[in-house]
Formats: C-alpha cells, structure tokens, sequence
C-alpha cells in the first residue's frame, strides 16, 4: 500500500514528532513507502538528521512541491489526517476519485471515557473535494478498545543492549554514579521549588536538561536558586535526535517530560516520571491529566507531585520529592508498562484496522 500522512507544525514539534515516528514504523517494518507531508519539517534537520529509507517529505507549505507531488505520485491507498489538519485538497480530490481507499483522522492522545467510545467511528465528508468520502477516528490510547500507543518491534532489545555509562560519556557528559534526572518541560510551576530541593537535597543529583523551551525555562528560574548549588549540577544538552532523546530517558532515574509522543517513550522507558500536560486556556487539560493518573492507578504521592508541576486546582505547595516518591512512581510505571506491553501497538492496530475497512 502507497501511505500518505499529513501534518501541520502547531508547537513545540510534538506533532511532527509523532508523525515522523510513524512514518519511519510503516517503512521499516511494513516495507511500504510513505510520504509525510509537513508545513514545516525544519525540526527534522536535528530530530531526524540521517531521514529514514523509504519515508518521502513533501514540503506543503510549498505550492510547486505539492503540485508535483499530486501529480507526479500515486493516489494513496492510505490518507492519515494527523490532528485534524486538512489535507492538501488537490490530493483529497485525486483520492477521492479512486474506489478503496481508506482515511483515517489520527487523534490526540488521551486517557478519558471518551477516547474507547469514539475510536473508530466513521465521519462522512459532506462538502469539498473529498464530499462523499468517509473519514475514520482512530484514536490513540492505553486500552485494547484504542489504537494503542506507537512502539517500535526492536523496541525492548535495544533498551536491554542500552549503556548508560558509555552513552552519557558519548555526550560529554561527566557522570559519577549521581542521581540522573532528565527535564523536557514547558514552564512548570513548581521547577523552581523542586530545583531548590535538589540544591537541598542529601543526594547529589544531575539534571540534564532538553534543548529549547525547557532549557528557557530553567534558565528564567535560575536567580530563585542558592548562591550554592549544593547536591544539584545542571546539564545543558543540545537537540536530541529521536534514537538519542529515548536513550536520554533510559539514562534518567527520574524523567519529566511534556506533551504527547515524549510521554509515551517515558512509558516505555519504565522509570520514575512525571507528565508536563500541554496547559490549554480554558484549563481543560487537569481533567485529562487526571484521566491518565486514573489510567496510570496513581497513587495519592503521585497525584499530589503531578498537580504541582501542572499547577493544578487545589495543588500542594511543595510536595514531596523523595525516595518514597520514586519509588510510588517507579511502581507505577513499570506496572503501567507491564500491562500496555502486553497489548498489541499502534501500527498493528492500524494495519489491522485498514484491512478490515478495505
């Protein structure tokens, strides 16, 4: 089958993120040639430097290259619409016309009751180019009524033949057998308290900080820390290609991170964590921050460290950030990641989905 899958850079690469991952997961274990269609793939040049065999960009911000690519290219059997994003109507009107194929709206990720009822279902397209047409939800989740969450086949052997020391040396960093603590965050409320408590702490710990917003954010905090960093040093790391940024989470012994595809690869990564939920204005995001710690079985440490760093209605102040707080955590997650490894993943899912739709 020829995939095409489209997506628009809204913020902070996540969704390109995504969708790179799964475009690279069709090609290398499907053997299927994919084109992935983004508005802006300037993230790629760090994020994937080496680009991925039988994976094809396509500029769409670019009226020539789209024109080229509609003409010049095969219908897809498979059009994935990333986030709601549109796709390009040139291409929508060429598919539209070719009996068969399948198109999937690929959602966000969440944990709520609403995810397993709308996972899916159909969306007959009534006006544009592809009016006739019908479009599927898919829904990614943590249950076996979603579509899973993304993971590669080699995924659990590569983890295993991971050298922590060999690895951190490779990036220059000077590790002694320090607490490892890994941040990729937006502007958490509480960095500046937990940093202070490091600096406090018995333990001397390494914060290894992610390129771009959350090396800013620390940075923006750093006058509110002692003079006297104590048992905190900070690592400042450039951008991470994708391998690299999973071998970073495999490295921590806590690791917080943000957004969407970054959770999932925390998941598989089975250490202690905490989630930096995307804050949306309207503050819908504490209800799907809560959904996941109830998906997660949470436990009340858990739960009070999360509402903290989302600065959560009716937070604590400063919770706890302790041994036995890893330790809820680490349960937490391993058996979380116990229970969706058992489950099959996201591309078995799709593949699954579209051949019985086809």
């Amino acid at each position: 089958m020829n995939w095409d899958i489209f997506c628009r850079v809204i913020d902070n690469h996540g969704d390109l993120g995504v969708t790179w991952r799964l475009a690279c997961q069709i090609a290398v274990e499907c053997g299927e040639p994919v084109r992935l269609w983004v508005d802006d793939a300037s993230a790629l040049a760090w994020m994937a430097p080496q680009g991925q065999p039988g994976v094809q960009l396509i500029d769409w911000s670019d009226p020539a290259a789209v024109r080229t690519a509609v003409a010049g290219g095969p219908v897809p059997d498979v059009l994935i619409e990333a986030f709601g994003c549109d796709p390009a109507p040139e291409l929508v009107a060429r598919f539209a016309n070719q009996p068969g194929g399948i198109w999937l709206n690929l959602e966000y990720l969440s944990a709520e009751d609403f995810v397993e009822g709308l996972h899916g279902l159909p969306s007959p397209v009534m006006s544009g180019p592809g009016r006739g047409c019908t479009k599927h939800f898919f829904y990614p989740g943590f249950t076996d009524r979603t579509g899973g969450l993304l993971r590669e086949a080699d995924l659990l052997q590569r983890q295993a033949a991971f050298d922590r020391a060999a690895w951190l040396a490779a990036q220059g960093i000077g590790w002694h057998g320090e607490r490892i603590a890994t941040l990729f965050c937006y502007e958490p409320p509480a960095l500046a308290d937990w940093l202070a408590s490091l600096c406090r702490g018995a333990r001397p710990t390494r914060v290894l900080v992610a390129a771009g917003r959350s090396a800013e954010a620390v940075r923006a905090v750093l006058p509110q820390l002692p003079a006297d960093r104590g048992a905190l040093h900070i690592d400042w790391l450039p951008h991470l290609p994708q391998p690299d940024f999973d071998h970073l989470l495999w490295a921590g012994d806590f690791n917080a991170v943000r957004g969407e595809d970054s959770l999932v690869r925390a998941l598989w990564a089975g250490k202690p964590m905490v989630w930096h939920i995307y804050p949306q204005d309207d503050g819908v995001h504490h209800d799907k921050l809560g959904a996941w710690l109830d998906a997660m079985a949470a436990p009340a440490s858990v739960r009070a460290f999360h509402a903290a760093w989302n600065g959560s209605p009716g937070a604590p102040a400063r919770p706890a950030f302790d041994d036995a707080l890893l330790a809820d955590s680490a349960h937490m997650v391993q058996a979380a990641r116990a229970r969706l490894l058992a489950q099959d993943d996201l591309l078995a899912r799709l593949v699954r989905f579209v051949v019985q739709k086809s």
